[in-house]
């Protein structure tokens, strides 16, 4: 059986493909839309998705929002420094991601701006770095502090694939148009798509919006590295889901309605939460759920999602929602009629 390898999930991608920024507007965006039942595949743009979903229906979006968390600054030496902060660990302290990290020993400072540096903290044994970020005028671990230091000094942290520095258009673009709550370090692309319009579309069909939150860390973009998809260790995202939601969507899957998660963010945390005798349960907490072949995935009737990096996470969850074959088939097209990859690229709606 195809599809149980990490090698399996290679395809060659001309880095013209790799998309640099995102269209003039969110849903000019392309939509490659997949029948897995039928096992066909058309070509539609991303303002078309209304038109693929019927009263009853749900869609289900992930509402977190991205920090600013790539800070720039300098050492002592005034050499450069950077200090990507992926999750606040308790008051004043933060895991991060540094570089050079061989130059930025524990007690080493970097200073960012005029009265806002951190200093260098512990590894983490996933090699990440502890750091406390120090706000002068400010007590230590004030959060507020922090928070406003990081907006006003931090940069958009743009994936790596994409080759430029943050512009001012990233702070609003590389942001879902109902984003809410702060906590992310990547955006949740595939709501990047979506604009007022087709929101008001969806609602004019009788299609529900339900909110999830799921704070997307770096460890979404890290390669699987290992032949044996079961020996990669997953980064661990913390999600929320409410009492309410929980019940509204198991409601509407009982009366046959489909439910449609917006990003693997959101089906990671539904196929979290999901139990085949009770339906959905809300709570929150960290997950580290992996969705791969051969396990099916069962708390969901339709997905939507961008194109994938080769042998990722994420394209082995779209596997298992499609089936091996039919993905590697719609990547193959994809490639072949020139759509746009990776987090501002193009779109796939799987039904």
């Amino acid at each position: 059986m195809r599809g149980l390898k990490t090698s399996d999930y290679d395809f060659a991608l001309p880095l013209d493909r790799i998309a640099q920024t995102p269209m003039p507007r969110r849903d000019e965006s392309r939509l490659m839309v997949v029948n897995r039942r039928a096992g066909t595949i058309a070509h539609h743009v991303f303002r078309d998705l209304p038109t693929f979903l019927s009263s009853g229906d749900a869609i289900v979006v992930n509402t977190t929002r991205v920090f600013k968390a790539r800070l720039l600054g300098t050492r002592d030496s005034g050499a450069p420094a950077e200090v990507l902060l992926l999750k606040e660990e308790k008051r004043g302290m933060w895991e991060a991601m540094v570089q050079p990290g061989n130059k930025l020993k524990p007690g080493r400072i970097v200073t960012f701006a005029p009265g806002f540096r951190a200093e260098m903290g512990e590894p983490t044994d996933r090699g990440t770095r502890l750091v406390k970020l120090l706000v002068e005028g400010a007590k230590p671990g004030d959060r507020d502090a922090e928070r406003a230091a990081i907006a006003a000094t931090g940069h958009v942290p743009l994936p790596p694939y994409i080759e430029r520095a943050d512009a001012a258009a990233d702070v609003e673009r590389y942001q879902t148009v109902y984003a809410k709550q702060e906590g992310s370090v990547a955006a949740p692309t595939a709501g990047l798509h979506f604009t007022s319009e087709v929101l008001a579309a969806l609602a004019a069909r009788s299609v529900q919006r339900e909110e999830v939150l799921l704070h997307v860390g770096a460890g979404t973009f890290k390669p699987v590295e290992v032949d044996d998809p079961a020996q990669h260790q997953m980064h661990e995202e913390w999600y929320d889901v409410a009492e309410e939601t929980a019940a509204r969507l198991t409601a509407l899957r009982r009366a046959g309605g489909r439910v449609c998660a917006v990003g693997t963010t959101a089906l990671r945390t539904l196929e979290t939460l999901w139990t085949d005798d009770a339906g959905y349960r809300a709570g929150s907490g960290e997950t580290r759920i992996f969705i791969r072949p051969p396990e099916p995935v069962r708390s969901a009737d339709a997905l939507v999602t961008n194109f994938h990096l080769p042998r990722s996470t994420l394209m082995m969850l779209v596997a298992a929602f499609a089936g091996y074959e039919l993905t590697m088939d719609a990547y193959a097209t994809a490639v072949r009629e020139k759509y746009r990859f990776y987090s501002y690229g193009d779109a796939m709606l799987l039904l």
